[in-house]
Parts: structure tokens; C-alpha cells; sequence
């Protein structure tokens, strides 16, 4: 499909800022390849004052944007170009995402995708009949449901919720953003992550609980929205915020890196992390919360480390010898570049399309 320019519309939770969300990077970097394949993008932000003032990437080369304020801003100004793309996708925590999304039904003509990044808090939500921004009735009517979580979640949606096609389109990174640097390592153990309440006690316990056993050793913690009232120990460094041009270098400067999974994508499984791809791509071994089907995304003991604890995790940062955590870090890398770069996401994309226009 590559010689087939798609017009495309994203309705988007954000592209310009990644202040204390995933979404920007992971757009980012499906529009940049998307771009580089011929098609044209148009992304649609809701101008909200948390991102205006956090934007790191304001002007995007690889697409036109625009930011409106209200759902009668997308009514005025952007009707006609919803109506002729051929494809118009909505996210995941879209502000009012349930009433874009019956005004994109309402007007568009071509194929209309719902994006959802965050599968398993959607799924949690729409079982307690919290509609923030997706309406069960609305599923049915999306042609195409891409999901951050693959395996069994996918059934779900088909059979239990009404997609006549849902897929998994994973988070991805980018290899000319993400590689392996020569650098000083400041960290025996680094972990990068917004506060979330969920996430915090796997956090206490296989990071912050192992800095205590291990008084000598180096910890990190980036991430904004943390409670003040978090008791950090001495050996644990604090960075509120770090955007996407430090986390090269932020990875590569840790022995290894920690990943720690939301409660609801644990419940669901194969629901793989940007931060698992970015970190794997830098070559640094990552110690992992378990969840099932991450073993179908890296080989355990040979690609990835599982901690189920503190003693874990301690073992894994004092006995496991240099050359080891070398080729562990590596054969992660090349796992990720054969299978989970942003231009794989494309090209995942463009078959699901394919497979509609000819169906």
C-alpha cells in the first residue's frame, strides 16, 4: 500500500506534549512513519492548559496540526476534512471522546478506527459503566478497534462488545531516537514512570524496599505527580519530569532498568509498554513485574529478567556477572528492532487497512 497515499485524520489526546502521558511518543511516532510512507496526516488536539504549557514538541514536521477548544471548534472548522479522509481515528482519553466520537460517525465516509492505548483501564471503566470518553454503543460502529493489548482481550471486544475487527496495534520506538551509548553509569537501577497509585506498591517493593537492603547501591525514579508525601530513601534520586529527549540518555546511564505494568494491564495481559521497547532498544537489561504474555514479547532469563520481589531484584543487581547483563541487554535490542519499531507499527496499520478496503 505504500504507493497509496491515505488522507488521515487522528483525533488525539495529545501529539505535542508528553507531560505525564504515553500518547504523544507513541502518535509520534506511528504519524512520523506513516508520513514517510506517503500518507498525510491531519492530528486534532484539544487545546487544554496542562499541555500548552508542557509542550515539547509544538510544531510536528511529520504532520499538520491543529488544536481546536470545543466539540462545536471541530464542527465549524473541521468537518469537510473528516468527512473526505479516507480514514479518521479516534484515541483513547479524547476529552469528550464519546460525543467526537458520534460526530465522527455522523460525518465520516471513509474508515473510522477507534485507537486505544489504554485497553485494559477502558475495559475497567466501561464494566463499571464509567463512559468517559468511549460508549459501549459506539464500538460496534468503529470499523476497526486497535488495541494496545493483544491475546484474549481482542475476543472480548469482538464477541462480547461488538467490533467487527479488532487488532493489536502494540506501542512501538524509535531505533534513530533509542540505541545503545558509551556512557557512565550513574544508576544501579532506574525506573520511569508517572505516579499512579496502582503502580506504587510493585514500585515499593522492587525498587524502593531493595535501596534499602542495599545501602550503597544507585536508584532513580523520573516521573511527575508523585505525592509529596512519598518517603524516598537517601539512595534513590527523584526526577520530576523527564521528556522524551532525556530518555536515551537516561536509560543508558542505568545497569538496568526497572518496568512495572499498571493493575489493569496485568489483569489482561499482553499489554507491553513503550517504556519496555525504548529501554530494550538502548541495550539496557530491564527487570519486569510478571504479566501474562510477556514471555511471547522477550524470552525470560535470556532477554528479560522477572522479579516477584525485593531479594529478586537484589540478586539480579549484585550477582549476575557484567558479560551476562551485556548480552542480556542486547538480545532484547534485537528482539525489538525485528519486531517492534515504530515503521512495524506502520506497516501493521496499512494491512488492517488493506484488509478492509478489499473485504
Amino acid at each position: 500500500m505504500k504507493n497509496e497515499s491515505l488522507n488521515i485524520v487522528i483525533l488525539g489526546l495529545s501529539i505535542t506534549s508528553s507531560w505525564g502521558n504515553g500518547h504523544a511518543t507513541t502518535f509520534r511516532g506511528l504519524v512520523r512513519e506513516l508520513n514517510k510512507r506517503g500518507h498525510r496526516i491531519l492530528f486534532l488536539e484539544r487545546d487544554v492548559p496542562w499541555y500548552s504549557s508542557n509542550r515539547d514538541l509544538p510544531d510536528p514536521e511529520f504532520c499538520d496540526l491543529a488544536l481546536y477548544q470545543s466539540i462545536d471548534d471541530l464542527k465549524k472548522y473541521f468537518t469537510d476534512q473528516v468527512r473526505e479522509a479516507d480514514m479518521v481515528m479516534v484515541g483513547s482519553y479524547v476529552p469528550e471522546g464519546v460525543e467526537v466520537g458520534n460526530w465522527v460517525m455522523q460525518t465520516a465516509q471513509g474508515i473510522k478506527a477507534f485507537y486505544d492505548i489504554d485497553t485494559p483501564v477502558t475495559l475497567a471503566k466501561l464494566a463499571r459503566e464509567d463512559y468517559e470518553y468511549l460508549d459501549p454503543s459506539l464500538i460496534p460502529q468503529y470499523d476497526l478497534y486497535l488495541s494496545f493489548t493483544g491475546g484474549p482481550t481482542l475476543e472480548k471486544l469482538e464477541k462480547e462488545y461488538g467490533s467487527p475487527m479488532a487488532r493489536p496495534l502494540y506501542c512501538s520506538f524509535d531505533p534513530e531516537l533509542y540505541f545503545p551509548e558509551d556512557t557512565p553509569k550513574v544508576w544501579d537501577l532506574g525506573y520511569l514512570g508517572t505516579y499512579s497509585a496502582d503502580r506504587q506498591p510493585p514500585l515499593q517493593k522492587l525498587m524502593l524496599d531493595t535501596a534499602g537492603y542495599w545501602k550503597s547501591g544507585k536508584f532513580v525514579v523520573a516521573g511527575p505527580q508523585y505525592p509529596e508525601t512519598i518517603q524516598w530513601p537517601t539512595n534513590v534520586q527523584h526526577i520530576q519530569h523527564l521528556p522524551p529527549a532525556g530518555h536515551r540518555l537516561f536509560y543508558n546511564s542505568q545497569r538496568f532498568t526497572l518496568n512495572i505494568t499498571r493493575a489493569d494491564m496485568i489483569k489482561a495481559g499482553f499489554s507491553p509498554s513503550v517504556r519496555l521497547f525504548e529501554a530494550a532498544a538502548c541495550g539496557t537489561p530491564i527487570i519486569s513485574d510478571y504479566w501474562q504474555g510477556l514471555d511471547e514479547i522477550f524470552d525470560f532469563d535470556d532477554e528479560i529478567l522477572v522479579s516477584y520481589s525485593a531479594e529478586d531484584t537484589l540478586v539480579f543487581l549484585q550477582d549476575l556477572p557484567e558479560t551476562e547483563r551485556q548480552a542480556i541487554g542486547e538480545r532484547a535490542r534485537q528482539k525489538v528492532l525485528a519486531n517492534h519499531t515504530a515503521a512495524h507499527r506502520a506497516l501493521e496499520l496499512e494491512q488492517y487497512v488493506k484488509s478492509l478496503v478489499t473485504a
